[in-house]
């Protein structure tokens, strides 16, 4: 097959097609989408340039520069007046809402804004801020509905309000209080023999920051002129939404294009008495009263997180887990992690689901009666406890359930409700989504920011720029922090096979938890390497303080495609508990002693 004639740059002749020709369609001769397409075009009398990519020698290579160029990689492939419309359903259904020709004509609708964001959590804000860094008219929806026990909050999304910034600061408080023990060894005379908290006055300090940062991110719209709605988004069509305000007054919004950006929330189980006197991370951060003896149910990153700081509070806290610990994470990890803290005050439910939550008493706070019977027994097994508040942390729902999807048509996965997306764009052309409600993506404060930028800048600045999702560092801020980078070791066997790998591993002991009395060789550290890529590293783990701190740096070593020999010929800083990955020579192979020998 003869080569496409062009001279130069692929990708530049690619977008210089497109701009010379009204309607352009990227097609294939054997796919009927395409033939479809040229069909509808036929019949309205349209003149259009088809390249039959089965018939040229590089096609496999254009469709690449069209997935760059559009977020779309297959036919039919529509481009009007140099714009991308999409595949053979946009296109469909843009003739059948009479806009098909309007935008060959050049007659197309004026909308409102250039661009809406449903959503106002740290994604949809980084996208709308970027589009309208670019001269783009914005505008922002976000509405919280309230949790069942009538929590809501301000501008800014789960991170801000109820996950990353209260959890790392009650997880603080905790920190604090462990280390006033510490300080006696260090020659702090305390005037108290026992320290006291107060959860007040933590909560009221915890919600007056997160109160400045509604603020600031409302002040940071209006001086990037970004429109800020206080309203329910639901999609009419294609172009349209209607907006739905707290007092039920319906506004009609349109825009040439959407960003889904609703989020998640916690999901409560359907059994009798959850939703009326459980909470979840949605009401703890702004509870207004000391928690008491807390049963937390659920072993997420958040059950594990929250059940540890209130732990480490003083509180009488039981975690109840239904079966693995961290599932998704390393596992071996994520057992160290439970030991810990069963070792520090965490009482463990294993292998228990609850039936049913009773009010026994109420109060500020009340007393709860809670039945639950083992996950591999009956009923008749059922045991009882009672608690004075009971938390749900058994995993998220995306918040797209009633937004209108359903619609406009657009693809999501009905067991979870989260969206399929290419590049961030879903099966309709101009609808987008990022963050939280992206199916099989991280569910990670940084990664949705950093899929908003990008979005903005590739729809409003010709960037191609796509997010990178591999190689993504996290920390799990459990009463001792677990940071981690690319796979797990049990993934990482799956994918390579045990005899292609090799894991360096050892305890260590942080030097400030020698003069502190601390226990020994609860800390850990391992890296995964892959033998047949010269011991590129694939997996690294870190259980210890500050575990975010040090898993940070690593993985820009680990997106550069760091070995093992970068490691090992880097030098550590002394004495640091992140040094322990420049010097790591003992391997799970080997089975040689791993317990920390000291400085």
């Amino acid at each position: 097959m003869p080569p496409v004639a062009f001279s130069g740059d692929l990708k530049e002749w690619v977008q210089n097609t497109i701009n010379c020709h009204k309607v352009m369609v990227f097609s294939k001769t054997t796919c009927p989408f395409c033939a479809k397409v040229k069909e509808l075009l036929q019949s309205l009398k349209v003149e259009y340039y088809a390249l039959e990519l089965d018939q040229i020698s590089n096609g496999s290579d254009v469709q690449q520069q069209l997935l760059e160029l559009s977020g779309q990689r297959t036919v039919p492939n529509v481009f009007i007046n140099g714009k991308h419309l999409g595949g053979c359903d946009a296109t469909i259904q843009a003739n059948t809402e009479g806009r098909l020709l309007k935008m060959i004509n050049g007659e197309e609708e004026e909308y409102d804004y250039d661009l809406v964001v449903i959503g106002g959590g740290s994604g949809g804000l980084a996208c709308s801020k970027a589009a309208a860094d670019l001269g783009k008219r914005v505008a922002v929806l976000d509405f919280v509905k309230p949790s069942p026990q009538g929590t809501t909050w301000g501008l800014g999304g789960t991170c801000v309000n109820v996950g990353c910034i209260p959890k790392k600061l009650m997880h603080q408080a905790a920190l604090l209080g462990h280390s006033l023990e510490d300080a006696k060894n260090y020659g702090w005379q305390l005037q108290e023999e026992t320290a006291k908290h107060n959860w007040e006055k933590m909560k009221d300090s915890v919600q007056d920051h997160i109160g400045s940062l509604n603020w600031g991110y409302r002040v940071q719209l209006r001086d990037k002129t970004v429109q800020y709605l206080n309203a329910y988004g639901t999609f009419v069509d294609q172009h349209k939404i209607k907006a739905t305000n707290k007092r039920g007054k319906v506004t009609e919004v349109t825009s040439a294009n959407f960003v889904i950006a609703t989020g998640g929330r916690p999901r409560i189980p359907d059994i009798p008495g959850a939703k009326e006197f459980g909470i979840s991370s949605d009401d703890l951060f702004s509870l207004p009263y000391c928690p008491g003896k807390t049963l937390v149910i659920g072993a997420s990153y958040v059950a594990l997180e929250c059940a540890g700081f209130l732990a480490g509070l003083g509180l009488d806290v039981t975690l109840m887990v239904r079966s693995i610990l961290l599932r998704g994470f390393d596992q071996q990890m994520a057992e160290k992690i439970g030991d810990y803290m069963e070792n520090h005050g965490v009482k463990f439910l294993r292998q228990y689901v609850p039936l049913k939550v009773e009010r026994l008493q109420e109060g500020t706070p009340g007393l709860l009666k809670v039945t639950a019977k083992p996950t591999s027994g009956a009923e008749s097994d059922s045991i009882t406890g009672e608690y004075n508040t009971v938390l749900f942390a058994v995993g998220r729902d995306a918040c797209t359930e009633n937004i209108g999807l359903d619609n406009i048509g657009v693809r999501y996965n009905t067991k979870n409700g989260k969206l399929f997306a290419t590049n961030e764009q879903t099966n309709i052309s101009n609808v987008y989504a990022i963050g939280d409600v992206l199916d099989e993506k991280p569910e990670l404060t940084p990664v949705a920011i950093q899929a908003g930028k990008l979005l903005a800048e590739r729809l409003f600045n010709g960037s191609t720029k796509q997010v990178d999702y591999t190689n993504v560092a996290t920390t799990v801020f459990t009463p001792l922090e677990y940071g981690c980078i690319g796979l797990a070791e049990e993934d990482a066997i799956a994918q390579f096979g045990q005899d292609n790998l090799e894991v360096y591993h050892t305890n260590f002991q942080p030097l400030e938890y020698t003069v502190a009395h601390r226990e020994e060789n609860v800390c850990y550290g391992k890296l995964i390497c892959l033998k047949t890529d010269n011991q590129r590293v694939i997996g690294f783990h870190v259980l210890g303080p500050n575990a975010g701190e040090i898993t940070q740096g690593y993985a820009l070593a680990m997106k550069l495609g760091a070995t093992k020999d970068d490691f090992d010929n880097t030098i550590g800083i002394h004495p640091t508990c992140s040094e322990v990955f420049t010097t790591l020579s003992v391997t799970k192979s080997s089975g040689g002693d791993v317990k920390a020998a000291g400085c």
